[in-house]
Parts: C-alpha cells; structure tokens; sequence
C-alpha cells in the first residue's frame, strides 16, 4: 500500500474514532475511505478491518467515560447480552434478503429520529431512568436484539439509533446513552472480530495504524463530550444523523 493512502486511511480513523466516540458512525467515514483507497480488497476484508480499528477506539472511549460517568448497567448489559446474539442472526439473514428493501424503512426511521430530537429541545438533556426491574429487563432486551439484528444485518447508524432509543425509551440523557451505547457497540464489534479474525478477513498491519488513530480520536471525542456534556452530544448526533440520512436517500435514488 502506498505510503499517502495510508495517511489518509489514518486521518479517516483519526476523523471516526472521534464522531463514534461521540455518537457513533464511524463506519460513515472509515468504510468509504477504506473501499476507495483499498480498492482491491474484499467487502469482507474492509468490514473486518474497520472493526478491528474501530473496537479498539469504542473501548477506549468507553472506558474514558466510565471513569466519570455511571454506566447504567443493569438496561447495557442487557441489550449488549441480546445484541450480540441477534447481529449474528442478522448476520445470517444477509445471504437470502435483499438488504436494499429496507433502506427505505432506514430512511424513514432516521428522519424521524432526526425531527423528533430536533423539536424537542430538552429530549436528552436530563437523565432520568424511566424502567426498573423486569420491566427494564425486558425492554432492554428487546431494544439489543432489534439494533444488533440491523448491526449484524445492515449496519450503518447503528450507533446513533442505540443512543435515541436509550433516550427515548430509557430516560437516559445523552450523555448516559451514549456510554450506555458504547458498551452494546464494543460487544458486537467484538463478536463480530471473532468471525473476522480467524477467516484471516482483517489487513493486520493497516488495522494496527488505523486502531492507533482511532483511539486517539476516540479520546478526543470522549474528552470534549464529557466537558460539554449532552447538549454538545446532542448537537453532533443531529449532524450525524443527518449524514446518514443524506447517504440513504442518495443510495435510494441511485438504485
């Protein structure tokens, strides 16, 4: 690989470590940079090393938060439990339905997360857990299994979907929704390495560049969300969320 493409792939590693660490979508920047400057690799070898660089960024990002912020463990751990399980389920369903039938659905669904998070203002700003006990178990495990089915199925947004539902859903602000997030996110990029690796589907030595740069990112986001709080991760899930939605309706109107 030539020396400028690797540079550009760290920048573009350094650039998701810090939105992902934020709110999640990384995968919009490091994806594309990785099948324009890697054009010879295998979709599976691209996904595998976006992983590979981008678990190790959510776990240091992850635990950046938790040093100062208490993680809602009893709904993560739930929904991370039931994630795991269902993205190798969705995983499975990939090779005999047409992913392209629900980017429409995942249009409508960002949009409306979009309007929803940007007409009520105080949406997130307050952290006030709404469930408790079963009911809480419950909800919880529906929220993973639904999200880690689209992780393991389709995949971009995932993130920033589990961050509105723990809000909308949970009482969490955004702050705690997106530690909470984070935890759910690094156990399915976990499980999902542990096909990756051992089909050999990861570029060892550009997934050691980009991980290093993603957690710089990482940092960085972690450092500026934790100082701004959720108003400021609010105002970057808007900006990511509306990325998304434009990449969906572009995809739409190409097909």
């Amino acid at each position: 690989m030539a020396d400028l493409s690797l540079i550009l792939l760290a920048f573009a590693a350094l650039l998701a470590g810090f939105v992902d660490a934020v709110v999640g979508g990384g995968g919009l920047i490091q994806i594309p940079a990785l099948f324009t400057l890697v054009p010879g690799a295998e979709p599976a070898t691209i996904f595998g090393t976006n992983k590979s660089a981008s678990v190790v960024g959510t776990l240091s990002a992850t635990g950046r938060y938790m040093r100062q912020v208490s993680v809602p463990w009893r709904a993560t751990l739930y929904a991370a439990f039931a994630a795991v399980l269902f993205s190798y389920l969705g995983a499975m369903v990939v090779s005999w339905l047409p992913r392209n039938l629900l980017r429409p659905l995942i249009l409508m669904l960002l949009i409306g997360a979009a309007g929803y998070t940007f007409w009520r203002k105080d949406f997130g700003s307050l952290h006030r857990p709404a469930y408790a006990g079963r009911r809480e178990m419950v909800y919880a495990l529906l929220l993973g299994a639904a999200i880690g089915f689209y992780d393991g199925f389709f995949g971009p947004g995932a993130g920033s979907f589990l961050i509105f539902l723990f809000v909308r859903f949970f009482g969490f602000d955004f702050l705690h929704a997106s530690v909470a997030a984070k935890v759910v996110n690094a156990a399915t990029n976990l499980a999902a390495l542990a096909y990756f690796l051992p089909h050999g589907q990861v570029m060892v030595s550009v997934a050691i560049v980009m991980a290093v740069c993603n957690v710089i990112g990482a940092q960085a986001g972690a450092h500026l969300a934790l100082r701004h709080g959720s108003g400021f991760i609010r105002g970057i899930f808007l900006l990511v969320v509306s990325a998304l939605i434009l990449r969906f309706a572009w995809e739409i109107v190409k097909v």
